[in-house]
């Protein structure tokens, strides 16, 4: 796999290249800032253009949103790209501006996650195949922030533990298994959760996930919107 890396801590952005090569995959370039990503993209051949681009969300020169606004830039120009976001603490505003885009496969996780290679390299394989993957810190933060929302407030805890599962990445078996109960169980809950939120079953687990946790955002955003606060 071809991987893109965009982080400015040299010990970090060191230490994932040695990671990635170690486990088989490819740095096709690493950069310290985000200035020089698209204008990268843009000129890429075809055996250099990654399958995966991983960025911090703070970067020079401000530290604040560089990173994330880059992720962003990619995401609308090369919507089929999968994304990784790293992050030292949760920021709500960020991982929801990247939800609510709802195109293309999507990660947002703690820098903390790195620690554990196996599921690193996991989640990031499983992103660059399509999937979704929040971290568990992120899910837990934009539940509890939407608490309020009526439909929200329709979900059992069960369900909520269950949504949370689902968003983070989880199949259906794994949540069987975390919580023990049978995956006929586990669909029950599924097919609850949506038809409470509104949003028809369609079968395809982490996307619905995506889009119920941005739908909530976002009606979050445009009630603080309207209310200036």
């Amino acid at each position: 796999m071809r991987v893109l890396i965009c982080e400015d801590s040299v010990l970090l952005r060191e230490g994932l290249v040695r990671l990635l090569v170690h486990s088989g995959h490819e740095v096709v370039i690493d950069l310290p800032e985000a200035s020089g990503l698209m204008e990268f993209l843009d000129s890429a051949s075809e055996e250099q253009f990654p399958q995966i681009c991983i960025l911090d969300v703070r970067l020079p020169p401000t530290y604040t949103d560089e990173g994330i606004r880059a992720a962003l830039q990619v995401r609308k120009k090369y919507p089929d790209l999968p994304v990784l976001v790293l992050s030292q603490y949760v920021e709500e505003r960020y991982a929801s501006e990247l939800i609510s885009t709802q195109s293309g496969a999507i990660g947002y996780l703690l820098k903390d996650r790195v620690a554990d290679v196996s599921e690193f390299i996991a989640s990031l394989e499983q992103i660059a195949a399509g999937g979704t993957i929040l971290d568990q810190e992120v899910v837990a933060q934009l539940l509890t922030r939407r608490n309020h929302d009526d439909r929200m407030q329709r979900l059992t805890d069960r369900e909520r533990t269950v949504l949370g599962a689902l968003a983070e990445g989880k199949s259906n078996q794994a949540i069987a298994a975390l919580l023990f109960l049978s995956e006929a169980s586990v669909e029950k809950y599924i097919t609850s959760i949506f038809q409470k939120l509104g949003l028809e079953a369609d079968g395809t687990g982490n996307r619905r996930v995506l889009a119920a946790l941005a739908h909530i955002e976002t009606l979050g955003t445009t009630r603080t919107d309207r209310t200036g606060s």
